[in-house]
Order: C-alpha cells, then structure tokens, then sequence
C-alpha cells in the first residue's frame, strides 16, 4: 500500500529562488521528512517559476509565421512566437488548437506554455517549460541527499490532454532515481502466459497520483511525497517514456 502526503507551507516561488535548497530544508524540519524509498513528486510550475521560464507576451515580436499560424488558431501571436520557438514541429493547428513537438520530444498543446497560476506580474506572463527537467530533478535529489540524509527518487509533473480521453492528467516530465518504463514483456502472468506488450508507464503513474492529491486549480500545493512503492528497475531520464516518431501510427 503506498500513499500521497502533501507538502504544506512552501512559499510562493520566483525566478532566482533556490528551489532544490528550499525543498530539503522543508523535508529536514519533518513537513513531512523524508524515508528511504520515497519518491518526491513536484509540480512544473514552480520549477519553471523558480528556473526564471517567464515570459511577457507583450514583450514578444512575433515573427510572420507566428502570425500566419495566429490566423488559423485564433491564438495570441505572441504566445504562438513562443511555442514555435519551443518546438520542432507543428502537429496540428486548427480554430483554438496547437498541437505541437516540444524540442525534448513530447506533443503537446501550446509547447506547455501556460499562463495559468503564473503569480504576479500582470496578465501577460506565462511560463515556458523548464530547460531540462530530468537535470532540475536530479538537483532536486541532490539537495535532498545533501541536506537530509536520504535522496528520494523525484518526478517533476505537468497536466497532459489526451488524444483520445477528455480531461487532463499529471505525467513525468522529469525524472531521477526511477525507471520511466517498467518493461514487463517476456515474463509469465498468472495463467503463465508470456506478455507480449506490456510496459507500465512508471513514472507517469507516480505523477498522475500525485496530482489528484496537488490538484490543479488554487491548492497551492506544488510537491508532495509518495510514499510505500516498491518498484524494480533501473533510473532512466524521461526520454525512455517518449515514443518514438517512427512508432507514431496517427500522423
């Protein structure tokens, strides 16, 4: 049995903020500590926040590409200058829809800019997605280890849509200390049958765990612990969970 224990009383973060430093003096004072076998789950925002991934729209000069695209979506050209700039590749644009490939490999909706829960500093702000998640995970970690005593796997989380699903739901971006993938193809299930395609999505279940208990709105709770997993396999970086273009059987 395993459970999701919300980390209370963290500040409001800002662009220059020591997060990793912040989290483990946190976990040192007990709010809620750490235990050997804990995995530290915190939310993109406040990484981005804390990273400096703010941007101001009204400080953005969009290229005509942005605003060609701008037409087609009925988007802000400043936030499509943005997301263009984030991605390799348009999947899909249509009235109020830009899907894209984010430069680290995930499609997604607006390159992950958002503006929601951004802080103060006008309506203009949004955030970008961190630089590296998997290096701003392992920080995350490392600070942990440094300041506790115990270095906790960590997933840094974000909301995803879903092609086929309406709704969103927290997956790993970031990842240290855990498997992405657990690969169980090859072994026997309980009738002995060998399973031919199953991969458990690891870390995206530890998000989305995590995230029924941060929520999405204004809780205001960017990180919490999940405790009580066991789990086998060795650490792998957040790529290991992208697909493959090759394997993409819907473009």
């Amino acid at each position: 049995m395993y459970s999701v224990i919300p980390i209370d009383g963290l500040p409001e973060f800002s662009a220059g903020d020591d997060l990793p430093a912040i989290l483990a003096e946190h976990l040192r004072r007990g709010q809620p500590g750490l235990c050997h076998g804990d995995i530290l789950v915190v939310t993109q925002k406040v990484v981005s926040k804390a990273e400096g991934q703010a941007r101001d729209l009204a400080l953005v000069d969009p290229g005509e590409r942005a605003r060609a695209v701008a037409v087609v979506t009925g988007k802000d050209a400043a936030l499509v200058e943005l997301v263009l700039g984030e991605s390799s590749a348009i999947v899909r644009q249509a009235p109020n829809v830009l899907i894209t490939r984010h430069r680290l490999g995930h499609v997604m909706a607006n390159a992950g800019i958002d503006a929601s829960n951004v802080g103060s500093g006008g309506g203009t702000r949004v955030l970008l997605l961190p630089e590296d998640p998997d290096a701003s995970a392992a920080r995350i970690a490392e600070a942990c280890a440094r300041v506790c005593a115990v270095q906790p796997a960590v997933v840094i989380s974000d909301s995803f849509g879903r092609p086929w699903r309406s709704g969103t739901v927290n997956v790993a971006l970031g990842i240290a200390g855990l498997p992405a993938v657990i690969d169980q193809r090859g072994e026997p299930d309980r009738d002995g049958r060998i399973m031919q395609v199953t991969q458990i999505a690891f870390a995206d279940s530890v998000a989305a765990a995590a995230g029924l208990a941060m929520g999405e709105g204004a809780e205001g709770l960017p990180a919490c612990i999940v405790r009580g997993l066991v789990w086998q396999g060795e650490p792998q970086s957040s790529r290991a969970a992208l697909r493959p273009e090759a394997e993409d059987l819907f473009r």
